[in-house]
Formats: C-alpha cells, structure tokens, sequence
C-alpha cells in the first residue's frame, strides 16, 4: 500500500515558501519577490510583502495552509526569509536576525462583527477606521534571568518568544540544573520589539440601521507601530488571538494580532468599480440631462427645494483640491447650510445625503460635543495612559459630516469645528498629545430660526443662534421659509398624498448605488480645469459686484457684495457642475450656474435691511453702513460725554437723529446692541459712556 504523504508536507512549508520567492515571476516575467527581497535590504527593511493572490496561484496548498495554520506557516516563512537573506547578503541577516512575510490582499474581507471564536488562530482580512490610538510601547519577547545561585545567565524561554501578557519564570536553572535560589530578572539585556495597541471600528457605511458600530482590537509590532492616525481608514490582515478579561475569569476577549496594515490613502479607493460600473458611468455621463437626473436622485418624495438638492448634489460631487508648490492646500470640499422653519423637510433632505454619499458621518448637534465632533484625549482605565480616539470630523475624512440641529449645539462646542471647516485638520493638544489629524470633510448642515420661525424683517445673523466666524465658512446658505400659497400648498398636498398612496412613482431616477459608484468615480478621477471662457465669466462678475457698490454710494462706508472667499466658492462650485457630468473642462454654463446659485444664496442671506447686497452681514454679523453707525455713535458719546460723566440716553439720542436722519427706535435698537457687544456701557440709568 502507498504511503500517504503530500509533496508539502515532504519539502515543509519553509522549503515552499522559498521556492515561491525565488521562482515567482509576474507578467513582464521577472522575479517579483526576489527584486523585493533585494530591496528590502537596500533600504534596511525586515519586512518582505507577499500578494495572496500571488501565492494561491503558484500553490494553492500552500495558501490555504496559510489560512488555516497562520502560525506555524508564517514562522516558517520568516526562516525561509531568513536563509534567502543570508545568501544574498550574510552580514545584513546577521544584523536583523529575524524576518517577517506581510501578507496582503486576502480575497475574502470578515465584517469586525462576525469576527467570533470559529476565526481564532485563523488568518483573516478586516476592514475599518482607526479609531483609538495607544502610545509605542517595548514588549519583551525573550527574558534573561540570572540564577542566584551559580551566577549563570540565560534565554528564557528557549528556542521561542514569549507569548501572552505574563512572564513565567523558569523552575529549574538551565545551567547548573539545580532549582534552589531566585531567579532574577536582567531587562537590560532582555530583548525587546516595538508593540501598540489601536482600536478598529466599523466604517459608518457598513453598520446596520440602528445598531451600534462594533471595534476590536488590534496589536501591533515591529514596523507596524505608527503606521496610522485616527480617522484612518485600514486593511488589516491578522491572526485571531484570545486574551483573558482577569486571572480567574473563564471570559475571553478577542484581540487581532495584525500581520499587515494597508492605509487607504486616496479617497474612497476601498471601494472597487468594476468595468461593467464604468460603462455605465460614462453611458449615464453621455446624458445632456444628467445633473437634472442626479438632481432629481435626491430626496425624490420631497417636494420643490430645487436649489437646495442642486446644492446638495454639488456638495457631494465636490471641487478640485489644489497644494500649491510652497504646501499650501486649497480645499476643493464644499460647506452647505440650511436654515429654515420647522417642518419645511431639512431633515429629511439630510438623511438622503446620507444615504448617497459614499462616505458619511451623521450627528445631531444637541447630542454632539466638541470632542466627540473633532478627537478626544482618552485616559486608559487599566494602564493609565492617555490616548487619541478620533471624532465625527476625522471619520468623516474624504466623505460629508452631516450635522443636524446645529443651532442647538453649545457656544463652546461649535467652535471646534472652525479650523475643520478651512483648514481640514484637527489640531489637538491635551494631556501631553499634540497631534494634527485630517478632517477634510465637506460639512452639511441644517438648523432652526432662533425664535422657531424666520423673521424676514429682520437680517440673517438675528434670525440665526450661530456666530458669524462659523456662517462665514459656509460656501452656500439657504433659508427654507413655509409661508401659506393657495396654489403651491395645493400642489405640495397632492405631491404628499401621492407619494402616500403611489411609492413606486418616486423612485429616484438613478439607482442609489449606481449614483454613489458615479460619484466616487467623479471624485477619483475627474479633475476639470478652467477654461479661458469660465475664467472670464467669473472674474467679470467679481469685479462688477464689487464696482456696482461702490458708484452707487454717496457718503459712508460702501457695502461689499462679496470677497475673495466667496470667489473661491464659486471656482469649487463651478469645479463641481462640471464634474457632475464628468468633464475635463469647466465651461462658461458651469461658471454661469455657479454664479446663479451663489447669487440666490446671497439674495436670501447677504442683504441689508435697505435691501443692498453686503457680505458683511454673514461675515462679521453687520453691514458697513451698521458699522459706520456705531462709528457715529462712539465718536458722538466721546464728544459729548467727559471722562467722569456719562451721556443721558435722551440727549444722545437727540443728537443721533438730528446727525443722521434715523428714526429714534432705530437708534435705540442700535444702542442695545452695542451694549451687548461690549462697545458701550451704562454706569447709570440710561446714561452712556464707551468701554475704554
């Protein structure tokens, strides 16, 4: 009878794994893994990169072996690693004395959810978002003890490094063979490897409706550590190992001993478009009606709110960032703000962004903080230790952060997401950890009047709970206002009562995951540039903007339609029409669409109370005829008041209206206002003087 043995198990897995890098050639036929084996010692590497892919097609045994028997295989592999070295250059391999096989791109990818115990001690694939970051620890991975009694000092546990939290010291001395006397510990001459701890979680998109998403540890060592920030997003390839919760406890949790990490570095590379996704892509691009079809993609069963899904599409589809030579970064992500009555569908229009782009973060600001919207200094329960746990901005990186209800959030908290909204990046300083971390994330928001319902009589800033320094990053603003029409609240009813009784006829008109693969594909690899035409179109309209207030003002200060960062807004929205029907270039009918909904948005917000448009009124929270206002009145209490005496509020006002031909509640509602900012007081009753 024949003996029952495989070609494998008679060369071993050490024997294969050589003869996979020294035979394996790739399509132009030369030796892909000894080229990588040569430079990894070139550039002082101990770590060798093997495709799976690769190795299942020269010996599917092997790999499935891999999967099954990660451990023992792998090992081998470093050995086999090892020898190779030592034939290529024996010096080098006695300087590094092990080497590590890094296996990437495994062909199935376990959701973090699934991971249970059938996966431990198996290799397996997961995908997520770091979000919590451990300080580089030293782990020990081989012990010297002396021996008390006979001096004599040693390796232990010989042949193999330690495995688990504890260090078991040995019973009987290896040397003299006697078992009497301390053991004792020599770290300086232990051996040492860098070993880090992060917490992977569930990438927003994967996590079921309603449920919580899942993390799970991952340890890293070697070349490893430091690799990724929180807010990245990783593949990592692992072992499933069990770590005990206490001494006496029979409970297990499951930690991944990672192998390798991959580090998505481009935008939404995680996900795949196949060939057959880009010919439909580029059918749907040859439509002349394709922006009005995406347009009308979103939020299908809300009626009207044209401009507002225009500018939802386009926030989506984004401009072209740009790093200038000296590293300067302009963002290409476009900031998109509702504010409007209550019951006007805000919301419901938010969801649906949500629900389309390929990557979002949705939160409500009443139960956001600051460091749950930028990162948080976390302090370790077991160790002791401070570390870095990413917020909504870092997760959303390279997607849409979605915040609903931001009028609700606190002064203090709204402030965190400042330097997110121009500068993308979250910079953070607690607790010893200063670290910059990418949040370049367009911002969808939406928000409520301050007294519930908008007040056309009075400005923008007076109806909103939210500080200029924040609206003025907003590169589009809208105002939803519910006002009673007998022939649009008679289509509004009929739109709704259809879309009750008929679902099937609001179908978006582009599937939702064909819609999301287009703009991950307008995303990636559309990057239109101005054309002569566009270029002139937009800087004939911000000259003539800026012009037109100036020649129509007689005295004062003139208004300022808009400014340079509004001209950098209408460049990303132009940038961004145009990649909505994936065009290299952008033409005058993008620049001129631009222009058109930037104007409907300062039409709405940027306009005095005479009627003018000026920027100043979202900027800084007035026009400049308001703020040559309070110029009058501070240089007319400075004249009138003495250092000692203050100015009685009838006699200020008397010379007010008398100078500047202004009602009297106008004038009063005025000094209210500058006390409440600070540029007056009264030291008596209605008597004024100026803050020194």
């Amino acid at each position: 009878m024949a003996s029952e043995y495989s070609y494998e198990e008679e060369l071993g897995y050490g024997d294969l794994f050589k003869d996979f890098i020294k035979n394996f050639r790739d399509e132009t036929g030369r030796f892909k893994y000894m080229d990588r084996l040569r430079r990894m010692i070139n550039f002082d590497l101990q770590s060798l990169s093997i495709d799976f892919s690769d190795l299942y097609r020269y010996n599917t045994d092997l790999a499935e072996a891999l999967i099954d028997d990660p451990l023992k295989v792998l090992k081998e592999a470093s050995d086999a690693i090892r020898e190779l070295v030592m034939l290529e250059d024996p010096e080098y391999a006695k300087k590094k004395k092990k080497f590590i096989a890094r296996i990437y791109g495994l062909f199935e990818t376990i959701r973090i959810r699934d991971i249970k115990s059938e996966y431990v001690g198996k290799l397996v694939q997961v995908e997520g978002i770091v979000t919590r970051m451990h300080p580089i620890r030293s782990r020990m991975v081989k012990a010297v003890f002396r021996h008390e009694k006979c001096g004599a000092e040693f390796e232990w546990p010989p042949g193999e490094e330690l495995i688990g939290d504890r260090i078991e010291k040995p019973s009987i001395c290896p040397v003299c063979g006697e078992g009497g006397g301390k053991f004792i510990l020599v770290k300086e001459k232990s051996k040492y490897i860098d070993w880090q701890k992060i917490t992977l979680q569930e990438r927003p998109e994967d996590v079921p409706g309603g449920q919580m998403p899942r993390s799970i540890e991952i340890h890293l060592t070697h070349d490893l550590v430091d690799s990724a920030r929180p807010g990245d997003r990783v593949v990592v390839v692992g072992i499933p190992r069990l770590e005990q919760t206490s001494t006496t406890s029979p409970l297990y949790e499951v930690y991944l001993e990672a192998n390798s990490m991959r580090v998505s570095e481009k935008v939404l590379e995680e996900v795949t478009i196949t060939r057959e996704d880009e010919e439909k892509i580029k059918d749907l691009a040859r439509d002349p009606w394709i922006r009005q079809r995406i347009i009308a993609s979103i939020a299908p069963s809300i009626y009207g709110h044209w401009d507002l899904k225009e500018a939802i599409a386009l926030l989506l589809f984004g401009g072209v960032p740009k790093t200038m030579p000296d590293g300067t970064r302009i963002r290409g992500d476009i900031h998109v703000l509702f504010v409007g009555d209550p019951g006007v569908a805000k919301s419901q229009l938010l969801q649906s962004a949500s629900r389309i782009a390929p990557r979002a973060v949705y939160t409500s600001g009443k139960g956001s903080t600051a460091a749950g919207l930028t990162a948080a200094v976390v302090r370790d329960s077991k160790t002791g230790e401070y570390f870095l746990e990413a917020g909504a901005l870092v997760l959303a990186d390279g997607g849409v952060a979605i915040i609903d209800e931001i009028d609700k959030m606190r002064p203090e908290d709204r402030t965190a997401i400042h330097e997110a909204m121009e500068q993308q990046v979250i910079s953070i300083s607690k607790a010893g950890i200063v670290a910059r971390l990418n949040a370049r994330a367009s911002i969808l928001a939406a928000g409520n009047p301050k007294l519930g319902i908008y007040i056309e009589d009075k400005p923008f800033t007076d109806n909103v709970n939210l500080p200029p320094t924040i609206i003025s990053r907003f590169d589009l603003i809208f105002v939803v206002k519910d006002r009673p029409g007998l022939e649009r609240d008679r289509r509004l009813a009929r739109y709704i009562l259809e879309a009750h009784s008929n679902i099937e006829k609001f179908k978006p008109e582009i599937d939702t995951t064909l819609l999301k693969k287009y703009i991950i594909y307008a995303r990636r690899y559309v990057k239109p540039k101005l054309s002569p035409t566009a270029k002139k179109l937009i800087e004939h309209f911000f000259v003539f903007m800026r012009n037109a207030a100036v020649t129509k003002t007689d005295k004062g200060l003139p208004p300022i339609p808009i400014t340079a960062r509004q001209l950098e807004a209408i460049i990303r929205l132009a940038e961004a029409h145009a990649k909505m029907a994936l065009k290299d270039e952008v033409t005058g009918e993008d620049a001129a669409e631009a222009i058109r909904i930037t104007m409907a948005f300062l039409s709405s917000v940027g306009v005095t109370e005479t009627g003018e448009i000026d920027i100043g009124v979202i900027m800084t929270g007035k026009s400049r005829q308001q703020i040559k206002l309070y110029e009058v009145i501070l240089d007319t209490i400075k004249r009138l008041a003495s250092d000692r005496e203050c100015i009685s509020q009838d006699k200020l006002v008397e010379e007010l209206v008398n100078s500047t031909k202004l009602s009297e509640n106008k004038i009063i509602e005025t000094l209210s206002k500058m006390r409440r900012d600070g540029l007056i007081y009264t030291p008596r009753f209605n008597c004024y003087q100026v803050v020194p």
